[in-house]
């Protein structure tokens, strides 16, 4: 099929999505004679707007996997502002390398409801937004290497006559991960924010404006709104202030730590 563009859609409060998105994103475009064009959806700002996209586009969504889904504050708006007419798309999930779950199907089935066609869909594993240990060196030179096979193998599909519809399970949905301590009982930090180590805080203001959800006051420096847990501030602190202390979400990050540091695999879907 004939592609005049080559759209790059991201959600990615700390960076890792965006990585792996642009990556796959370059690899496929030098397939297809393609510039690729990035579009954040990370800032409130950027998603106000409701972006529709045309038969001769093809779009690269990219989404974190948040407890074995997408984001749940954040999918709604995926939901609600992004619309194709038979648009090709390619859903990509970031996970933290644990495992996808339900992620990427979730993905490709939205995508479908609002009017696009799916060409090929996978999951790449990248560092655990929670700790460096969980990940670390992902996505690596064998990750990159599986990500630029999998451009190759899409732009031979679309250089094909017809798309037939990706054969995957389209059942409903199964539910959230549920974090676990280092116990194996439930992590429950639901509620639990950001705080704020003020013998380091230059109130540079770098946390409020890296919160995907505007939830950090501008002034203050406090969490003052949803927190998804995300850890854009304690990442993009300039200074180290930012952290979490609530004791649950300690005991998780300690469970990934003595469970998930061996290289999960990718998953791929043409």
């Amino acid at each position: 099929m004939e592609l005049k563009k080559l759209r790059v859609l991201y959600f990615s409060p700390t960076g890792g999505t965006e990585k792996i998105a642009r990556f796959a994103a370059e690899a496929l475009g030098s397939r297809l004679g393609l510039t690729p064009e990035y579009i954040s959806f990370t800032k409130p700002e950027e998603r106000e707007q409701t972006r529709r996209f045309a038969p001769d586009e093809l779009v690269v969504m990219a989404s974190p996997v948040y407890a074995g889904r997408l984001p749940n504050k954040v999918m709604p708006e995926y939901k609600a502002k992004l619309f194709g007419d038979g648009t090709p798309v390619v859903p990509i999930c970031v996970f933290g390398n644990r495992s996808p779950d339900e992620g990427l199907r979730e993905l490709v089935l939205l995508l479908e409801d609002n009017g696009f066609r799916p060409v090929g869909a996978a999951a790449f594993a990248g560092r655990h937004a929670f700790s460096d240990k969980v990940g670390e060196g992902r996505p690596n030179q064998v990750d990159r290497t599986q990500m630029a096979d999998f451009a190759a193998q899409l732009a031979d599909k679309l250089a094909g006559i017809s798309l037939p519809p990706l054969a995957m399970d389209r059942s409903e949905i199964g539910p959230y991960y549920t974090p676990l301590k280092e116990d194996g009982t439930p992590a429950k930090f639901l509620k639990a924010k950001p705080l704020t180590d003020w013998s380091k805080c230059s109130r540079c203001g770098a946390c409020a404006r890296a919160c995907p959800m505007g939830s950090i006051d501008k002034t203050t420096m406090d969490a003052v709104g949803l927190c998804i847990k995300c850890q854009a501030c304690v990442r993009k602190c300039t200074v180290h202030a930012k952290y979490f202390a609530d004791l649950d979400f300690l005991s998780h990050v300690a469970m990934l730590e003595q469970n998930y540091t061996a290289p999960a695999e990718n998953f791929v879907l043409l």
